[in-house]
């Protein structure tokens, strides 16, 4: 495994929770949006993400294990119900009186945010100390 696969590894890993921290944020700015182009409330954005080779040939590291990155399958709209509320003087109103409001819950989405951002940390402290062995290794080779 060469300090390159680490790089391609790690800016895997930022791409990714990139995308999840601009779901994040979708979620968050339409928790209150009751209608849609497609009709109803927003419904919460959901990022999949899955392991990918990121040898970009089979290649088998220490142990045999294949050296795996992360990249996005998917987003996919959550099955979670929607919340209702009384407010017989919204727009969007039924004719009981309840609004449907988006499936986003702030607490789960300020969670997921706090876990993207380590994840992200993470990934970003990886590639820095991967740049400090190439500096070690350069000053050595002098």
């Amino acid at each position: 495994m060469g300090m390159f696969d680490v790089l391609k590894i790690s800016s895997a890993g930022l791409h990714a929770q990139r995308v999840r921290m601009e779901t994040i944020a979708t979620n968050l700015a339409n928790i209150h949006t009751t209608r849609t182009e497609e009709g109803g409330p927003y419904k919460k954005l959901n990022v999949v993400l899955s392991s990918s080779d990121a040898s970009g040939e089979g290649f088998r590291g220490v142990l045999n294990k294949k050296l795996e990155g992360v990249e996005v399958e998917e987003i996919t709209e959550s099955e979670k119900p929607f919340d209702k509320t009384y407010d017989p003087g919204h727009p969007d109103a039924d004719a009981e009186g309840y609004v449907t409001l988006p499936n986003v819950n702030v607490l789960e989405e300020m969670t997921d945010m706090v876990s993207a951002t380590r994840s992200y940390e993470a990934n970003v402290n990886v590639i820095n100390t991967t740049k400090h062995l190439f500096q070690k290794a350069l000053e050595i080779a002098k």
